[in-house]
């Protein structure tokens, strides 16, 4: 694994755990929950695991579209 795969697995996981702590009901004085814990529980880590996904996904794109957007300035420079 790349190193730069690495930042960017890291970026996602702390990007979706923070997404985590967020949602959680102690920002909502424990205003509710749920009826069954496990599918709580399940929902919230089904969701953790599509954010990390959703990020790493995008920050990956993001690469790619700032290296497209280098060599177009690079070709425009080596043009007369």
């Amino acid at each position: 694994m790349s190193a730069q795969r690495i930042v960017r697995l890291g970026l996602a996981i702390v990007a979706s755990a923070v997404s985590l702590a967020l949602s959680s009901p102690y920002w909502r004085d424990f205003g509710y929950w749920p009826e069954s814990r496990r599918l709580w529980t399940l929902y919230f880590v089904l969701g953790f695991l599509l954010a990390v996904y959703v990020f790493d996904a995008f920050l990956g794109r993001l690469r790619t579209l700032f290296e497209h957007d280098a060599l177009e300035r690079a070709t425009r420079e080596d043009e007369p």
